[in-house]
């Protein structure tokens, strides 16, 4: 039978596995920046450099956003602490 790991090596584990997430999705939001930013430029003759950052950093930091609250989410979850909230908070229920 395994013996269960430690606290702070599961917490070191899961955190490193978020920072490698984090490195996925930012590359994501730089990839799906430059595909926005070159669509608009094919669909104008001439857009300004304006529009073009502004929707570099709308998209990327539109799909950096979304990605890093799911992964929170997910992270989350799989701690065990949006279990222990639940029942703190029907504990709290039932004594009233």
């Amino acid at each position: 039978m395994r013996e269960p790991k430690p606290e702070t090596e599961v917490r070191a584990a899961r955190l490193m596995a978020a920072r490698r997430m984090m490195k996925r999705m930012a590359l994501l939001a730089l990839v799906a920046a430059i595909i926005a930013v070159v669509l608009v430029a094919r669909g104008s003759e001439s857009p300004s450099i304006h529009i073009l950052i502004a929707t570099a950093i709308g998209v990327g930091g539109t799909v950096l956003m979304g990605t890093a609250l799911m992964t929170l989410t997910f992270f989350s979850s799989s701690s065990g602490h949006d279990a222990e909230a639940g029942e703190k908070l029907h504990e709290s229920d039932d004594d009233q």
